[in-house]
């Protein structure tokens, strides 16, 4: 009995381990297992205490950060959040290797009419190799892009943000 009850108990420890919701759950899963070639994983969340949260930029998602582990075997970091557009906002994903330099962005979902380009892989391919020492730049080191400037400049600082809070929490022996 108590067996059966251990296997339940793990069993939805697993399902509740990633607290993002199915529709995002399911594209991120996707494009871990393109970027880091391996098909069984695992999202561990990462927090920390209120007082290191506070330390960070405000638009940290307390929630968003994740290691992710294949085989046991940890093989890089996943973060979600959402940036606001012109009328919204879209939900974005940066898988990062296990030093934190960016391997890949997505723009996982955009819900505007204009600006959808951001989510090209053209756009998006320069964001890959930043660190927590890069700076970003809209117009400079990253591209502008004709009607998309609102959403440009928001995953700009979106990004900017979330290397900020990386060298945070590496200062503060955090990660």
């Amino acid at each position: 009995m108590s067996y059966k009850y251990l296997i339940i108990s793990i069993f939805s420890l697993v399902l509740a381990v990633s607290n993002l919701p199915k529709n995002i759950q399911k594209k991120v899963d996707k494009e871990i297992k393109e970027v880091y070639n391996i098909e069984a994983h695992k999202l561990i969340p990462i927090t920390f205490d209120k007082h290191i949260i506070d330390a960070l930029p405000n638009t940290y998602n307390e929630n968003g950060l994740f290691k992710i582990s294949s085989s046991n075997e940890d093989v890089g970091y996943a973060y979600v959040s959402k940036a606001p557009s012109k009328t919204d906002e879209f939900d974005y994903l940066v898988l990062f290797d296990n030093d934190f330099i960016i391997k890949k962005s997505k723009i996982l979902i955009y819900r505007e009419d204009y600006g959808n380009e951001i989510g090209s892989k053209r756009w998006l391919k320069q964001l890959i190799g930043k660190n927590k020492n890069d700076k970003l730049t809209y117009g400079d080191n990253i591209a502008a892009i004709s009607g998309a400037t609102i959403s440009v400049k928001s995953m700009t600082n979106a990004v900017n943000d979330l290397l900020k809070s990386i060298k945070i929490l590496h200062h503060k022996n955090q990660l």
